[in-house]
């Protein structure tokens, strides 16, 4: 097969000199004071947001005369303009109770219902993480209000795109948001990521950490403040290296980020800003990540997971993993007078996945290949791509009607995925012709060879209708029109030429409401219909064309009250989501097999999330949730549902000291769904509730010299009480061969950061 096709990777650096080019053109201009341009571009898109803080990146807080507040210290919390369940994070909880060598998974899991640990170390590994029981590929992840994710169904890779040192807060939406909130997995709700806002000053900073398991990691950062020759630009450099040889045995990573952010103004009434980001990534690794089995635990321990044999399947030699991702975009946010407004983002990112890895970590098959000699004991293995880019345009418009705001815009986009898996002898570095079907069998050494396109067009229209001085209610309405379609000679499951596509189409109504009741407390009520599009697997069969053309719809019942004074933030909120057809297979073979439109899931529960400022520096938090979601069909619990979640925390910030204890616990977990024909093994895959307590303390010198202007040392203490439960239970051929992800153990890191 000759498909491998190259992606150009100068599409991201003409998409930034492009826009470098045209507004150094007009650099010698006499421009106004950025944040006046800024607060005009911005008036829409703040109305625009669900989640009103989030307009602005990085502007999650008051300004800094509330220092000192709940709202300033709070871990996570709701904003009065709420229209749904949201948790708001900052980059001063970021810095100081997260993980350097952390990405978003372990910045978000603190929020309410909220859930997922990495098994190699913080940081080290991909996590999955879960909210209110929907998985990893039910809901949106965005940078800067962009979606993105995986193409064959949207699921995120946490470690390959931003870690933590670019990303300068987030928000947690749990709903669909209103008709303007954009992605392909609204189903669940939305995890946005922002990039730090820019500093009106020049600064510097130099920034390390070393700790358990041979981790490693050094960076800069560069704030230009603000370049008054040129038209008040603001430029943020930010480079970042991690390596570790981590928990799991044989699993190393090492990975180099580099992240660029431009902003400036053009003319009076227009925002600009490009971000471009580079992340590169090497694993030794498992492409089966799913842990040991019973029997490897009991000879080698929980950790383990690859060795130094190799006539072994677990070969450090045999598996190892390359990742390249890029992201960039072009935003202009302009205001045209009279109360019009646009926001337009140009983006494009892209994905690239080599993986040599063997094919059976756990010893349920023996070693041997059709490439060797006969009786050999050759490991078998695979040579695995997925390889993709997608171009897309976010455009919004605005237009003030009085205390009203209405908005119309759209998202499209396009993507190309190209996806191989090779059959290997490892042991010769050869092809191996395992295949066998079908007959006559063709390309016997390719199991598949797809490529893969997404055209995606979402057209929105919104009004927010301010009823009264204290009342908003804003309906909506967005329509969904997705083509999938599919060109390989050799189909993955299948194994046959496939040259089709498939529409997809929605409509999808919002409403909700915010009444304010006063200066500090607001209720609000969300109905949202979310979607969630079909799978790439729907179409490994003969005739994908027979299939559904509904994607997965949810239908989302929120009710909510948020509080806030200067030493107490607080909220809680009611939901009940509605999935009533799922995308399933039918069960039929050959060309009557298609995916249609069958049972669902019923989810609901209650949720809350508070903060105390006590004074003299502390603080102290707490957040819980119980979640259900049952099956329709069965009336049991999902599988990779947690039924809780809480959290405890004391936080204290007070001259040169600040530190943070923070306890998260999940509960119960079922790890399979419940089959009528084995009841038994519903209760055998259950994994109990486990808890986690992370402690940070961090001391700051000022002008300590040599040109250094705050020195901040930090202890960070990982998994402090050392609890290893078990987190996750994969089922195997048989029992004896399930897999099975514990805790990581206590960890330490050690970190220093000069800011010149």
């Amino acid at each position: 097969m000759t498909s491998n096709r190259a992606f150009p990777r100068t599409k991201l650096a003409s998409l930034v000199a492009l826009a470098l080019v045209h507004m150094g053109a007009s650099a010698a201009d006499n421009m106004p004071d950025a944040d006046g341009a800024a607060a005009a571009a911005a008036a829409g898109a703040t109305a625009t947001a669900t989640v009103v803080v989030s307009a602005k990146a990085g502007a999650y807080r008051a300004d800094e005369t509330a220092k000192g507040s709940a709202s300033f210290v709070a871990p996570t919390q709701a904003s009065l303009q709420a229209s749904e369940p949201q948790s708001i994070i900052t980059r001063e909880f970021i810095e100081l109770s997260v993980a350097p060598t952390a990405e978003y998974s372990r910045i978000v899991n603190i929020a309410p219902s909220m859930s997922g640990d990495s098994a190699n170390g913080p940081g080290l590994s991909e996590t999955k993480t879960t909210m209110r029981g929907f998985g990893d590929d039910q809901y949106n992840i965005t940078f800067d209000g962009i979606p993105w994710g995986d193409t064959n169904n949207p699921a995120h890779h946490s470690t390959s795109f931003f870690p933590g040192s670019v990303i300068g807060g987030a928000v947690v939406e749990r709903g669909p948001g209103t008709a303007g909130n954009f992605g392909y997995a609204t189903f669940g709700g939305s995890i946005n990521l922002y990039s730090k806002e820019p500093s009106k000053t020049q600064s510097a900073s130099l920034f390390g950490s070393v700790g358990t398991w041979g981790t490693a990691l050094v960076g800069g950062a560069f704030e230009s403040g603000r370049l008054r020759d040129y038209g008040n630009a603001t430029v943020q450099l930010n480079y970042q290296h991690l390596k570790s040889d981590g928990y799991l045995t044989g699993n190393s990573i090492k990975s180099d980020n580099y992240f660029i952010k431009f902003q400036r103004t053009i003319g009076a009434d227009t925002l600009a800003t490009v971000v471009a980001t580079d992340n590169e990534i090497k694993y030794v690794q498992p492409d089966n990540s799913k842990g040991p089995t019973l029997a490897q635990i009991a000879k080698f321990g929980k950790n383990y997971s690859l060795n130094d044999d190799p006539t072994s399947f677990n070969y450090t030699g045999f598996n190892h993993t390359s990742k390249h991702t890029d992201f960039s975009y072009l935003r202009l946010e302009t205001s045209w007078g009279d109360g019009v407004n646009s926001d337009n983002q140009l983006y494009t990112y892209a994905y690239d996945n080599q993986t040599i890895a063997s094919t059976d970590p756990t010893g349920a098959t023996l070693p041997g290949t059709k490439a060797g000699a006969p009786g050999n004991k050759d490991i078998p293995g695979i040579d695995k791509q997925n390889k993709y880019r997608a171009y897309g345009d976010i455009f919004k418009l605005s237009k003030q009607f009085g205390n009203s705001t209405g908005r119309a815009g759209f998202w499209y986009e396009y993507s190309d995925t190209d996806r191989h898996q090779y059959d290997l002898d490892l042991t010769l570095n050869l092809r191996d012709p395992r295949e066998t079907k079908p007959a006559p069998v063709a390309f016997p050494s390719v199991l598949f060879d797809q490529q893969s396109t997404i055209r995606n067009f979402q057209p929105f229209v919104e009004f927010e209708w301010a009823a009264t001085d204290s009342l908003t209610v804003t309906p909506g309405v967005k329509a969904v029109h997705i083509t999938r379609a599919v060109d390989a000679d050799v189909n993955q499951s299948t194994r046959l030429p496939q040259h089709t596509s498939v529409d997809y189409k929605a409509t999808l109504p919002f409403l909700t409401a915010n009444q304010r009741i006063g200066a500090d407390l607001a209720v609000y009520a969300q109905y949202a219909k979310g979607f969630q599009i079909p799978d790439l697997k729907s179409f490994y069969l003969a005739d994908p064309t027979r299939n559904s053309s509904d994607p997965q719809l949810s239908t989302n019942y929120q009710l909510g009250v948020v509080g806030k004074r200067d030493v107490l933030t607080w909220d809680v909120d009611l939901y009940r989501i509605d999935f009533t057809n799922k995308y399933v297979s039918n069960g039929l073979g050959g060309t009557a097999a298609a995916y249609v439109n069958l049972g669902g899931v019923t989810y609901k529960g209650v949720e809350g999330q508070l903060t105390w400022a006590v004074g003299n520096g502390l603080a102290l938090y707490a957040n819980g949730s119980s979640n259900k979601a049952t099956a329709n069909d069965t009336g049991k619990t999902i599988s990779g549902s947690p039924d809780m979640t809480a959290a405890l925390g004391a936080l204290y910030n007070a001259g040169p000291w600040s530190a943070s204890l923070i306890y998260k616990r999940t509960g119960e977990v079922r790890q399979a769904d419940y089959d009528p024909a084995k009841p038994a093994a519903y209760d055998q895959y259950l994994t109990p509730a486990y808890g986690n307590m992370d402690l940070s303390v961090a001391y700051r010198f000022q002008n300590p010299g040599a040109g250094i202007k705050t020195l901040k040392l930090q202890f960070n203490v990982f998994n402090l009480l050392n609890r290893q439960e078990f987190v996750s239970i994969s089922p195997g051929k048989t029992a004896a061969f399930d897999q099975y992800i514990s805790q990581a153990p206590r960890s330490v890191q050690l970190s220093a950061k000069a800011d010149f």
